[in-house]
């Protein structure tokens, strides 16, 4: 895991980042959140970016995603300052699934774009083979199906992706299961995220994440203090779209007050 530290750390934001991609992509959000008086803690998920672990592309356990990002987060307790969790797509699933299963120190939620459910499934044949292939070829890999072009209309990102050699291309069938089973079990143990304030961002233009399954979610999340802002024509990267820095000033408004709350 890395670390950037703010001057006079009003709070610290630990990002979690979406399937294929690593913490590298998220270096322009990394620098608004420490120029805003936060401190930043982020990593590279097993089988992602340089982690060296077990081969690209494939875990054994979606638990392998919820351990990591809890020591993400007893990382970022030597801070001593109110702890927030940002996770994108499947980083905002893997969010979702650590805070049902552990009891963390965490003030606040944002979840941008968070997988609950997808906009292109496999036939019925393809998910029935790869239940098959789960238990016989568990690691056998194939491609991901997600280009740069699906998740963000800025130019300037599909450049930097082009010369990106930490992009996971191929997925593994476990993998695979495995998401789909994480995405189930956030819906099943709806009951288990914690009362803590929430803030929801969708792209409403998203073509990776189903955003009507995201709002069904939220919907049945009975919490005291839940925001839930749709950003119209918006890809599924809000954060590297061309209108990120409102993006940013709408998150950034959430943590600021969530952190003048907690004095």
């Amino acid at each position: 895991m890395w670390k950037w530290e703010a001057n006079d750390g009003k709070g610290t934001v630990v990002i979690v980042h979406g399937a294929v991609e690593h913490h590298g992509r998220y270096q322009w959000l990394i620098e608004q959140l420490v120029q805003s008086g936060y401190h930043v803690v982020a990593g590279d998920l097993p089988g992602q970016g340089r982690t060296t672990r077990r081969k690209r592309g494939h875990i054994q356990s979606f638990d392998e995603y919820i351990n990591e990002v809890a020591e993400w987060v007893e990382e970022a307790q030597q801070f001593h300052v109110p702890i927030f969790l940002l996770g994108h797509s499947m980083g905002g699933l893997v969010v979702i699934r650590t805070l049902q299963e552990k009891r963390l120190p965490i003030r606040g939620v944002i979840l941008s774009s968070p997988c609950l459910g997808l906009v292109s499934h496999p036939s019925k044949g393809i998910d029935l083979l790869s239940r098959v292939l789960n238990h016989i070829a568990p690691s056998l890999l194939f491609d991901s199906g997600l280009s740069v072009e699906l998740v963000t209309r800025n130019k300037e990102v599909h450049k930097t992706a082009q010369q990106d050699e930490l992009y996971v291309t191929k997925v593994s069938v476990r993998w695979y299961r495995e998401l789909v089973k994480a995405m189930e079990l956030a819906f099943h143990h709806i009951a288990k995220f914690p009362d803590i304030p929430l803030l929801l961002m969708q792209g409403g233009d998203d073509k990776i994440v189903d955003k009507k399954a995201v709002k069904e979610w939220f919907d049945r999340l009975s919490i005291s203090e839940k925001m839930y802002k749709e950003w119209s024509q918006l890809y599924h990267e809000i954060f590297n779209e061309p209108e990120r820095e409102d993006v940013f000033f709408y998150a950034k408004s959430f943590l600021d007050t969530q952190c003048q709350l907690y004095r």
